[in-house]
């Protein structure tokens, strides 16, 4: 239970410091996150650094909250929270026109923390560690209609069934375990009809791809095929898996081909681009999940925008990750 004396409109004024060389260093925690076990731990620890920290209590209260660091001419802000706090943040310092100003850092506060395992970043003290001696590299955003991303953007069955796959599941199968939760819900799913335009990268890949989806997957930091791992985040490019309708008994078996051999399979297509539109051939808008947060658009422009974000990273990250 919070202590009423300790917040006043949402900030935690007891902990509220500088970053002893001058520059403000501020973190923006969610309490409420993951197991919601971690609060104390990085309370302390920004405490005993000398770091601002401000605290979220609802929904939107990320994003202000990074304007607010921007606007304070804020040298470095760290997101302590699940990827949906991550996207909140990066979302604040866009609309404060402040990625060139700032640099981005990670403390893992959620359930699967898949953005900070891409980057390198294992634990919040490992976190606490690379904030003072931690490389910065500078790494691509997706955007979708204005909106940054991290690590994806996803439509389709998977974007219904993300927020409730196990972890279980995630550990068997990766990042396809998302396609696989929704096999029970697969026979009543109905697909999207959409028109995908990219611009073409490969001589191999279509740059228009029209028909029925179960589900779309647009990585950033994300790799949905080969190996399911970390995608280069470095290489201004979208790695794109489109999963076609296909009898439900086919759906365990192409996913699992795709999983363990990294292999073209009938029913999945795969497009590697810089820019791309998503366009709904029916009358209902499409339900996007951009880093888990649910948008809804008839039409959608994406693309990349390259190395745009500097962020710090462990030892663990790779630009180039291999498929293990």
């Amino acid at each position: 239970m919070k202590d009423d004396k300790s917040f006043q409109n949402g900030v935690n004024v007891s902990e509220t410091h500088s970053h002893d060389d001058g520059n403000e260093w501020w973190i923006i925690l969610n309490p409420a996150s993951g197991s919601a076990d971690h609060a104390a731990e990085v309370r302390s620890r920004a405490a005993d650094r000398g770091y601002i920290i401000r605290e979220t209590e609802e929904e939107g209260d990320a994003v202000a909250l990074a304007k607010e660091a921007a606007d304070k001419d804020a040298e470095l802000v760290a997101a302590c929270g699940g990827d949906g706090t991550i996207h909140q943040v990066v979302y604040g310092l866009t609309q404060a026109d402040s990625l060139t100003d700032v640099t981005f850092a990670v403390i893992p506060g959620g359930t699967g923390n898949n953005f900070a395992q891409n980057i390198g970043v294992m634990n919040i003290e490992h976190a606490f560690e690379l904030l003072g001696a931690g490389e910065r590299r500078r790494i691509d955003l997706g955007i979708a209609d204005g909106e940054p991303f991290t690590n994806s953007c996803i439509a389709g069955l998977t974007a219904k069934t993300s927020a409730e796959t196990s972890s279980d599941l995630k550990k068997r199968f990766g990042t396809l375990a998302y396609v696989i939760s929704g096999l029970q819900q697969a026979a009543d799913f109905d697909p999207l009809h959409v028109e995908i335009d990219a611009q073409e990268m490969s001589e191999t890949n279509p740059a228009t791809w029209t028909g029925d989806a179960l589900c779309i997957l647009i990585g950033n930091a994300r790799r949905f095929t080969g190996g399911g791992g970390q995608a280069n985040v470095e290489d201004g490019l979208f790695e794109i898996t489109i999963v076609e309708e296909m009898p439900t008994n086919d759906l365990l078996t192409e996913a699992a081909t795709q999983r363990l051999f990294g292999q073209e399979t009938e029913h999945v297509t795969q497009l590697t681009t810089e820019q791309l539109e998503i366009t709904s051939q029916q009358d209902k808008d499409i339900e996007f999940s951009l880093d888990g947060e649910i948008r809804t658009h008839q039409q959608l422009s994406l693309s990349v925008r390259p190395q745009e974000l500097e962020v710090i990273v462990g030892t663990k990250y790779c630009p180039e990750p291999t498929d293990n």
